[in-house]
């Protein structure tokens, strides 16, 4: 907390307005867009690395979450006052921060897997920066920032390095589906059972729960996506344009329209985040190798270059 309240001597409103610029670097939103777009359109195995770090470091952070459940700043020293338009998205409880998880995921992976210095000198500059952002903005704790970022470093370190040899083993798609998805539904049991024994409130669970589902929609689209789909993303610039806004559209709808006709309840949050995950990773690619969206006047595979 000293810490916290040295930056909130030296705040101001352009330091406020620069370091929440950089926060949205964390924002769940973002990594799936850009997840989406590597996956799609650009490097499949890399999107692949980018996705199990995310996702297994986000079932860790659940955990910690909910076992810890260490109080917000704010709520520790009612004395402290964050930034005002950092609160409304700093949900749940603050230690691991879930901002730095997300960004560290997608940029240190980034950094592990490209060549060149000044883009490994980018990329753990933006991680770093989504951490500090944090603290400037009030919101985490550096224990909260620090304890993500070398959890999810670590995790990206080691499936950067297990990475080739799975996709090598003929059992790897079987293998790793069912890891995760057993890391999964542990987190949504756990924080079921905590939720049942009143020690977290349902929408401190329902985190989880989304978070678990998501885990769980990547273990089944992993499996069916290097048993059945095998699908290939490289074709024309003016088709990746084309693919990647329909299977936008599509995401968004699923992720918006089934949250305005079923609600963002315990476990429908966790169905949805499932569906999504599901969609981006096997589904659209399915169709997208089955129809070569012909159907929607789009060329045929025969018709590509």
């Amino acid at each position: 907390m000293d810490f916290l309240r040295f930056l909130a001597e030296y705040r101001t409103p352009a330091g406020e307005k620069i370091f929440q610029f950089f926060t949205y670097f964390g924002q769940e939103l973002f990594i799936i867009l850009i997840l989406c777009l590597i996956y799609w359109c650009l490097n499949k195995k890399l999107a692949y690395q980018i996705g199990l770090t995310f996702f297994v470091s986000g079932l860790f952070v659940q955990i910690l979450k909910i076992v810890f459940r260490v109080p917000r700043p704010w709520v520790i020293d009612p004395q402290f006052s964050p930034v005002a338009s950092a609160v409304s998205a700093a949900t749940g409880y603050s230690f691991p921060s879930g901002h730095t998880q997300t960004s560290t995921a997608l940029f240190g992976t980034l950094a592990l897997y490209l060549k060149k210095p000044w883009q490994r000198i980018v990329c753990v500059f933006l991680f770093v920066m989504v951490g500090f952002s944090r603290m400037y903005l009030g919101v985490h704790t550096p224990k909260d920032v620090f304890v993500s970022m070398i959890l999810t470093l670590l995790i990206a370190f080691v499936i950067s390095r297990i990475r080739v040899p799975l996709e090598k083993h003929s059992v790897s798609a079987a293998f790793v589906s069912c890891i995760l998805g057993i890391c999964s539904l542990f987190t949504a049991g756990v924080a079921l059972l905590f939720l049942n024994q009143e020690l977290i409130p349902s929408d401190y669970a329902a985190d989880a729960c989304k978070a678990a589902g998501a885990g769980l929609g990547f273990a089944l689209a992993w499996y069916l996506e290097h048993t059945c789909v095998n699908f290939e993303n490289k074709v024309p610039l003016n088709k990746q344009i084309q693919k990647l806004f329909l299977g936008l559209t599509v995401t968004a709808v699923l992720e918006f329209g089934l949250k305005w006709f079923a609600g963002d309840g315990l476990l429908l949050g966790g169905l949805r985040y499932f569906l999504i995950v599901l969609w981006a990773i096997a589904l659209f690619p399915f169709l997208d190798k089955k129809f070569s969206w012909g159907f929607f006047g789009f060329p045929k595979s025969g018709n590509r270059q």
